[in-house]
Formats: C-alpha cells, structure tokens, sequence
C-alpha cells in the first residue's frame, strides 16, 4: 500500500468540493493510504468531511512565526519537508492557478518530474493521462521518479465517498521563508460568482454575445441552473468580459457535469479548456458550426431567444 499524499485547497477556510475527487482518485478504491495535507487550516473542522471520502490522516502543516496560507514560495518548502517527515510516496493536487503554482515551485526544489493537468492518474504503474495538442489526443505518460508528483484538472475525476476512521494532526514544518516572494497587497475578486473551476454547471457566452451587459441574461440563466458563467476568449478579446471568466486554453480550465455553450463556435483552443465536460450542450444560429460536432446536444438557433425561454421553464419547474 503507497501512502499519498493530498494537499487540500480551501477557500474561506471552507474545503473546496473539487478535493473529493482528487482524495477518490488517491484512494484508488482502498488501495492506498491517504494522507491529506492542510496549509495553515484547522484540521479537526475538516476530519468529518474529509474523512467521509477516504482520507486516513488529516495533517495541518503551519510554519512557526509565518503566514503560510498566502505565500506559495514557503507553501512549497514546507511542503519538501512533509514529504520527507511523513515518507510520502506521491503527492497529488488540483491543477487550478493556485495548484500549478505551489506544484511548480515544489518540483523544482525538489528536482521532480511532475506533471499538471492531468485526468486520470495509475498508481500502480506509476502513469497519468492528459490531453495534448489541444485536445486533440489523450497521452498516457510514465513517470520514472520515486515521488509521482501530479496535479489533476478540477471534476476530472468523480468524488466517492468511502467513510473510514482517521486520525487528525499538526505538524510544523521546518522551513523559511527565502523572502524571494512579498505578499504587498491581496485583492479579492467577485466573492458572489460561483468559481469556473468548482462549478457542476457552466454556461458560456461567446462573440455573439455582443456586449457586456447581455451577460445579465446568462447570469438569471444560471441563478436557476446554480451554474457559473463563463466566456470564450472572443468575448473577453472584445472587452464584454473579464479574463477571469475565459474558458479555453488560454483561460481556465474546466470539467463540469454540463456545459452550455451559447454562439460557440466550437474552436480547438476553447474545446480544449472544457473537453472533458460530462455533457455538452450547443446553442448556435450556424448549424455548420464545429461545435455540434463535439456537443452531445444541440440547438440551432438564436440564443437570445433560446437563452430566456429556457430561464423561463427553469423559473416555472422551480416554482413547483
């Protein structure tokens, strides 16, 4: 049995439900160990929870004298050291923007073949699978370290739970901070907006959507679907929305149960942030648009008409 080890991400000091796919996909139906690691987060609030997916021992690293939550450079040397205290044979994470960047760091100190945004991950041969070439083709590729290091892309994998008895500890870690990183000023962002990346459901506006303010009919849409919205980069290139709502290769990077792409035409790029999508659904006036090719369902026509009917009959079943 290897033991894994699982860096949890929060958000308010509240766990992220994209976390249990990732502690399901480390659990590998009982076959591993799951240690799962909180950076400067009360463990013994997050034991129920996490020890209802499989996770055998909650460990919360903190850094004396230092605030480990913000500061990734530190993040990662505390993360060197819990790797060694604990003899880890792995550590998994989610491939979001704060993943990618505590992962980076930690393969580079630690001089580690890691691989990122990954969907699927075999412990026992010691291989991942990831799209390439935007989407085009799945790769499977075999790590030779001793220390698999890999971060899965958010909903890849669907959250089992598996209630096990764990244990809850606290560790600090022997690290310092370099002070290559200095944390001036945090800024957050629109709170309300439910995260791309977390969302069971997404609807997409793209070029079409021809201005800022038509967004508003996609949020009521998505007020009643409990969706998040997203845009395509042709629609943020264009200033009607802001880059954090970018879905696509050079956006975000998403995997929700359904998608709903509204005057999408189906580009390599954006099909490559939202491929693994469990349902796709298109909504386009061009019923030669690629992306009918690539949705499970479509609907030609226009979604300023499709869009507010459809808001309608969610209203309606919602009020029964």
């Amino acid at each position: 049995m290897a033991k894994i080890g699982v860096l949890i991400e929060t958000e308010k000091d509240e766990i992220k439900k994209t976390n249990f796919g990732t502690v399901t996909a480390v659990r590998d139906g009982g076959k591993n160990e799951v240690v799962a690691l909180l950076l400067g987060v009360d463990a013994n609030s997050a034991q129920e929870t996490l020890a209802a997916y499989g996770a055998q021992k909650i460990v919360q690293v903190t850094v004396d004298g230092a605030d480990l939550f913000s500061n990734p450079d530190l993040q990662a040397r505390a993360l060197v050291d819990v790797i060694h205290h604990f003899a880890l044979d792995g550590l998994i994470g989610l491939a979001s923007a704060r993943g990618r960047d505590v992962f980076a760091r930690l393969s580079a100190l630690l001089n580690v073949t890691l691989v990122s945004d990954c969907v699927g991950v075999n412990f026992d041969d010691k291989t991942v699978r990831k799209s390439h070439f935007s989407g085009k083709t799945m790769a499977t590729i075999k790590l030779n370290s001793d220390l698999l290091l890999c971060a899965l892309r958010p909903n890849a994998i669907e959250a089992e739970k598996a209630p096990t008895d764990s244990q809850v500890e606290s560790y600090a870690a022997a690290a310092q901070d370099p002070g290559l990183v200095k944390i001036l000023e945090v800024k957050k962002g629109d709170t309300r907006k439910m995260d791309l990346t977390e969302a069971d459901v997404i609807i997409t506006g793209g070029r079409p959507i021809d201005a800022a303010e038509n967004y508003k009919m996609l949020d009521e849409c998505a007020d009643q679907l409990g969706a998040a919205v997203g845009a395509s980069r042709a629609a943020v290139d264009a200033g009607f929305a802001p880059h954090s709502m970018q879905v696509g290769q050079t956006g975000k990077t998403v995997s929700p149960r359904l998608y709903i792409g509204c005057g999408l035409s189906g580009s390599v790029q954006h099909f490559a942030g939202m491929k693994t999508s469990k349902v796709i659904v298109a909504i386009n006036t061009d019923k030669d648009a690629p992306i009918f090719q690539k949705s499970d369902y479509g609907i030609i026509g226009d979604m300023f008409e499709v869009v507010p009917v459809l808001t309608e009959i969610l209203r309606e079943q919602a009020g029964q």
